[in-house]
């Protein structure tokens, strides 16, 4: 993970933060970091590599799995607030669905849900989905393009059957992927058989804009 060097003492001590469930010094922390202009920058400079830390500590057997959750829900209520949703709607634009796939980390959704409103779009907000749950929602409601999030490598990895099913049942939307295993490794979203990867929140709005419509 490359960090610049300013940003390396406060991630630290949010990552501190985080583990210790201090909500104070968390708000603390984030707050000395954020412009209510470039809200997102903030949050993807030290709110996604602490949960990206905290993550691989938890793959390497140093944290619990209490642990990981608890950060990523303190992380969620802070970005809930500062990240509030935005009145303008595009007239034309395609059908999105928004999901998390086989994972229990909200964040990144809701971070993409963000910046989705804020450029207009409608979506369907599917949650923390499996599978089979995903495909039948892709084929109820026709969708053009299909974000997924993850932030655990075993979640990233169902993509690979996810595009299989939605293949098989003829209905495949634009896939778009995002979260901590795809930065990683940089080519693991083609191996999933996605069709395109963002590599922050803000991403979002440039590979919407370049998806295909879903042919009829």
């Amino acid at each position: 993970m490359s960090i610049s060097l300013h940003i390396e003492a406060p991630l630290a001590a949010f990552v501190e933060a985080l583990l210790a469930m201090d909500r104070l010094a968390v708000r603390e922390l984030l707050k000395t970091l954020y412009d209510p202009e470039h809200g997102i920058q903030a949050i993807e400079r030290l709110v996604v590599p602490a949960l990206e830390q905290i993550g691989v500590q938890w793959e390497q057997g140093d944290l619990s799995l209490a642990q990981v959750y608890m950060s990523g829900r303190i992380c969620e209520e802070l970005v809930e607030e500062l990240l509030p949703a935005a009145p303008n709607e595009r007239a034309d634009q395609p059908k999105v669905g928004l999901a998390i796939l086989e994972d229990h980390h909200l964040l990144g959704k809701r971070m993409v849900a963000a910046v989705l409103r804020a450029g207009g779009y409608r979506f369907y907000d599917y949650g923390q989905v499996d599978v089979l749950g995903m495909v039948a929602h892709a084929v109820e409601d026709q969708l053009d393009v299909l974000l997924i999030s993850v932030l655990m490598l075993p979640s990233a990895l169902r993509v690979r059957e996810l595009a299989r099913q939605l293949n098989h049942v003829g209905c495949r939307p634009h896939l778009i992927v995002g979260g901590a295993p795809f930065r990683l490794d940089e080519q693991l979203w083609q191996e999933v058989g996605a069709d395109a990867m963002g590599r922050s929140a803000a991403d979002v709005l440039r590979l919407l804009h370049a998806a295909p419509r879903r042919s009829s």
